[in-house]
């Protein structure tokens, strides 16, 4: 079962790609996950472009990777523009590929679209993909999507804990955030997902910055709030991607340590198909565990 990956004292990694437009991107891509399996991950997924675009991609990489690096796998999904019987089609074909688990989500509007727009076939939430899935794809496992911060379109902090909830109550198995910067923000959010019920694994995403006009428009569109410490730092060079690389690394690493030392089950890495920042900070992980088992002893 995907839960099991999250035992007390295992501390499990996935890596989250995306698929590349080329063939030179893909070779690139296996390249990023090889150096990546140095790491051990528990499983790797793959996302894919608003609307569905890139969908079919998505489950060729994700086969690719299960066949070259023997790890499990899971498949994003989501409900935007397709029919029950497109879903059912995927989730067959996920099957057939030999995919693992689905990361089980609503999806944003397509490009060009400002609200979400059921298939009138289709589903509506992420329940319901769940639902689905536990009814008539019951070897897969489910992941679903937490929101810190609160997902942009909820109208308050309780409707969308309301929405978690009823995803882990369709049978999802594990939760993993979106990504955050302000580790207060997970610590209150995880405090309300256990005071409401939700008792699987609560998974942090981790988002290594890059680069500041990369991580200024993500943040923007998923809602996620940057310290004014660490934008002013990384303003200090603009244009400078080493800069911000190293930047991004060292606060993720702080991040990360202190999310360890607060009892999180494991670390979720949007690694944006780059695998050496995530390695860095891994690293750095490491470190401040031996550290702390021998200030332990």
């Amino acid at each position: 079962m995907l839960s099991d990956f999250y035992k007390p004292g295992e501390l499990p990694v996935s890596f989250e790609l995306y698929p590349p437009k080329t063939d030179k991107g893909l070779r690139s891509l296996m390249l990023q996950v090889e150096r990546l399996m140095k790491y051990k991950p528990a499983y790797i997924t793959c996302t894919y472009g608003a609307g569905g675009s890139t969908r079919g991609k998505t489950l060729e990489i994700v086969e690719k990777v299960k066949t070259i690096f023997q790890v499990p796998v899971a498949a994003h999904l989501t409900v935007v523009g397709s029919s029950v019987a497109d879903l059912r089609s995927f989730l067959a074909e996920a099957e057939r590929r030999g995919v693992d688990f689905i990361v089980a989500l609503r999806g944003d509007p397509p490009q060009g679209e400002t609200t979400f727009k059921p298939n009138p076939k289709g589903l509506k939430y992420a329940n319901e993909l769940v639902e689905l899935i536990n009814d008539e794809f019951s070897e897969l496992g489910v992941l679903v999507a937490g929101y810190p911060e609160v997902h942009r379109e909820a109208p308050s902090p309780q409707a969308d804990l309301d929405n978690l909830k009823r995803k882990v109550d369709a049978g999802a198995q594990v939760v993993v955030s979106q990504l955050f910067f302000n580790n207060s923000d997970f610590y209150t959010w995880r405090e309300k997902c256990e005071k409401a019920g939700i008792t699987v694994p609560i998974v942090p995403g981790i988002f290594p910055i890059n680069s500041l006009a990369q991580i200024s428009k993500i943040a923007s569109l998923c809602g996620a709030g940057i310290p004014k410490k660490l934008l002013e730092k990384l303003s200090q060079k603009p244009d400078d991607a080493e800069w911000h690389s190293a930047v991004g690394t060292a606060y993720a690493s702080q991040q990360v340590n202190d999310l360890v030392d607060n009892g999180v089950p494991g670390f979720h890495f949007y690694v944006l198909n780059q695998a050496e920042a995530t390695g860095k900070i891994l690293e750095n992980l490491a470190e401040h565990r031996k550290s702390n088992k021998a200030e332990a002893k």
